[in-house]
């Protein structure tokens, strides 16, 4: 099983993204709306792939892989800001096979 952590402020587009994820198979998706709700993922749960979303600002991001690297998670961290299905799997891939 892959689990994916989507960060990403807009539900509506979290939720897209987590439908499409959830299409493949052996991909689990979990949501995390702020950067706090991610935080309290990844101390409670290892992903494979941590996938940043709209509204997340670089800021963010950098607390993140901060807390990732005090917790040694090897976890690839992977923005996505649309452009289609395909390559949302095409990020997710990549980011597996350099993992």
């Amino acid at each position: 099983m892959t689990n994916i952590l989507i960060v990403c402020t807009n539900q509506p587009i979290a939720a897209t993204i987590a439908r499409l994820i959830e299409k493949m198979e052996d991909w689990h998706a979990a949501v995390a709306l702020s950067l706090n709700d991610a935080l309290e993922h990844c101390y409670a749960k290892t992903y494979d792939v941590i996938l940043i979303g709209s509204g997340i600002s670089q800021e963010h991001e950098d607390v993140l892989n901060l807390h990732l690297e005090k917790l040694n998670a090897e976890t690839p961290v992977v923005k996505h800001y649309g452009g289609g299905s395909g390559l949302l799997y095409a990020e997710i891939y990549q980011a597996l096979v350099k993992k």
